[in-house]
């Protein structure tokens, strides 16, 4: 079922009047640039030569960044370490635009960091500083605290799970909650040990990865996915589940129905931070009143988009616009 563009450019012009409320795991991701002349005389690993480095925002900061540059309001709530490296993501954030007053400083947590070291375009090593404990209680109360204090000025809210510690049970279901109260969207980009949290939201965006882990259930087959999105459907309950399937493209579970979405990338250069921009997408498509098969074709062609660059990049309405119309970007 085609979706018909002038529809799709109208849901997009709607995007500068959304605002979004992302919570989850805020990362900061640091790359090394350099080149390997030789190896170690101390042990047989390259020596990278550093030349270049480079701080960007990862994980729920990632999600924020994407929708900025999509043209919306964006605000984030997670944990930062009170640390230099909780800093210079705080600055990276609040220099793009994203409203850091929900953020909750932690002194007992490191700010999560995954430093990436690139020699000749290829990486080399990534070495990750993190706490993978769940927050306490009391930290989980002061989120929800927060949240429920504004939530009344946002038109959706994202769940970004990476896994780091902020999205667990209770957290997610005291949202869901004030979601389904406040009338209010909510979305989940999953982490695949989790699923068993996530009952009843609006939508899931699994990759097909974590989507077979979900359902303990291994496709062998393009035609299996079928079942694989029913297995989820019946388990979770949420009104659409929109599986990311690469260079195949996506499938939509939503109204008792599924849709085969093909692939619109030209060029796959990196997919880093491509379920990113598919969740950020997709969410605001949803929260202008799109059906879910709309805002699944809309995400699609932002995915398209952002596989053609190099590393976590961002897209924008102009060049989503550009690509409905069949040009290059």
């Amino acid at each position: 079922m085609k979706v018909a563009r002038q529809r799709l450019k109208r849901i997009i012009s709607h995007f500068k009047n959304k605002r979004i409320l992302v919570v989850g795991d805020l990362i900061l991701d640091h790359y090394i640039f350099g080149g390997v002349e030789r190896i170690s005389p101390e042990a047989p690993v390259p020596v990278v030569r550093a030349n270049k480095e480079n701080f960007v925002c990862g994980g729920a900061a990632n999600v924020g960044r994407n929708l900025v540059s999509l043209g919306t309001k964006v605000s984030l709530c997670g944990i930062l370490g009170k640390d230099h490296f909780g800093s210079v993501l705080l600055s990276l954030m609040r220099n793009g635009g994203i409203d850091t007053q929900l953020i909750i400083e932690e002194r007992t947590r490191p700010t999560t960091l995954k430093t990436r070291i690139i020699a000749h375009h290829q990486q080399v090593v990534r070495v990750d500083w993190e706490s993978l404990e769940f927050l306490p209680l009391a930290r989980n109360r002061r989120i929800l605290r927060v949240v429920k204090q504004c939530i009344d000025k946002f038109d959706a809210v994202i769940i970004e799970d990476y896994g780091k510690g902020v999205v667990g049970p209770t957290l997610v279901q005291e949202l869901v909650e004030l979601c389904k109260k406040k009338k209010k969207i909510i979305t989940v980009d999953p982490k695949e040990e989790h699923f068993d949290y996530y009952e009843n939201v609006t939508a899931l965006t699994p990759n097909l990865k974590e989507a077979q882990a979900a359902a303990n259930m291994k496709v062998r087959s393009k035609s299996e996915i079928s079942l694989l999105g029913q297995i989820l459907m019946e388990k979770l309950h949420p009104k659409a589940l929109l599986i990311t399937l690469g260079e195949d493209g996506m499938m939509l579970f939503a109204d008792h129905r599924q849709y085969a979405i093909p692939a619109r990338g030209h060029e796959v250069f990196d997919v880093t931070g491509a379920g990113d921009t598919v969740i950020a997408t997709f969410t605001l498509a949803l929260s202008c009143r799109a059906s879910y098969l709309e805002a699944a074709t809309v995400a699609n062609i932002a995915a398209g988009i952002v596989v053609g660059k190099l590393g976590a990049a961002t897209i924008t309405q102009q060049e989503l616009h550009r690509r409905i119309d069949g040009k290059k970007i």
